[in-house]
């Protein structure tokens, strides 16, 4: 089975364009809140929402297993925790009147029981380190090519390391993945480029 093109295109892609805008927002030294924080954050909430669908039909394409389960589970709970993060930023950001009002309510939100390792720190990366591990279970089954999990660690490691490189993480992951495409959308793409 291949997984709809769309899809491996779209999810990706908005990630990367979450870490273009944020790049140019941060150009002026104003970034948050405004126009250039909400249009990034609304490409990364659109981003993680997209990954539902690829994360669960990356799980579709491995035999059922509890190790599977489990590193589904996780990976979900990592894209909700990213969820909730990024409809709370893109609140927060219009809610505030300038950006210390935006930190001050998010630092409000942060001191909540249970957030911060919730919504920030703990949970979230396990979207990527599912991700991480979904690839090299399909590369051991040869369902993707052994240079994918490589490729999308590098990325998410990137990321990790400084939001700076969110493109790149956005274009590794699209690369990883794309061999599990359905067959001729690149090809498709290019056609309609053409026209």
């Amino acid at each position: 089975m291949k997984l709809p093109g769309l899809l491996l295109l779209s999810a990706p892609l908005c990630i990367a364009g979450y870490g273009v805008i944020r790049l140019a927002g941060r150009v002026d030294g104003e970034y948050g809140p405004g126009p250039d924080w909400q249009a990034a954050h609304l490409f990364g909430l659109l981003g993680m929402v997209l990954f539902v669908p690829v994360v669960l039909n990356l799980g579709r394409e491995l035999p059922p297993s509890r190790w599977r389960d489990a590193t589904l589970v996780l990976t979900l709970a990592g894209l909700a925790a990213g969820i909730v993060q990024f409809l709370a930023d893109i609140s927060f950001s219009a809610l505030a009147a300038n950006k210390a009002d935006m930190s001050r309510l998010s630092d409000q939100f942060s001191e909540l029981p249970g957030v911060r390792p919730l919504v920030y720190t703990v949970v979230p990366p396990l979207f990527f380190l599912g991700l991480v591990v979904l690839t090299v279970m399909l590369a051991a089954r040869r369902q993707l090519p052994k240079w994918s999990p490589p490729l999308v660690l590098v990325g998410v490691l990137l990321g990790a390391v400084d939001l700076n490189f969110l493109p790149l993480t956005g274009a590794a992951i699209l690369v990883a993945l794309l061999p599990l495409a359905e067959p001729n959308v690149l090809g498709r793409v290019r056609l309609r480029a053409g026209r």
